[in-house]
């Protein structure tokens, strides 16, 4: 007897971080692959790119096909923790959790103030009394 309720199956595929580039500049393709393929293997489709780097303006260029994205995760398939912070930080899905403990870490988190500490055997400089 068939339920009335739809199931879906997983089909085995994962939207993930495909890294590429040089070691001190990493850049990253959003890829469609199976679930049992290493970070290396073969590519189903590329729905994305994300630059980690800022650019001159502070800025972490991230382009995504949201259609594509769509129809993925219609189709059942999973999303990696960094994919799913970068789409909820675009606006196409819910914010994710980490993301927003993040933010209340770095925003519970004094900044430091760094002491000089003087050097015996040297002058202090005469611009700076407090030294």
């Amino acid at each position: 007897m068939a339920s009335a309720i739809p199931t879906f199956t997983k089909i085995g595929k994962v939207i993930r971080l495909n890294k590429h580039g040089c070691t001190n500049r990493p850049f990253y393709h959003i890829v469609v692959q199976k679930t049992r393929d290493n970070f290396d293997g073969p590519v189903i489709e590329q729905v994305g790119s994300y630059d980690a780097m800022p650019n001159s303006q502070h800025e972490k260029l991230v382009a995504v096909n949201f259609e594509r994205v769509q129809y993925w995760l219609a189709q059942g398939a999973g999303m990696s923790n960094p994919v799913a912070q970068l789409l909820g930080l675009s606006g196409f899905l819910p914010n994710h959790p980490q993301t927003l403990i993040q933010s209340w870490k770095n925003r519970r988190e004094p900044p430091r103030e760094r002491k000089l500490q003087p050097i015996k055997g040297i002058a202090p400089p005469l611009d700076n009394p407090k030294i």
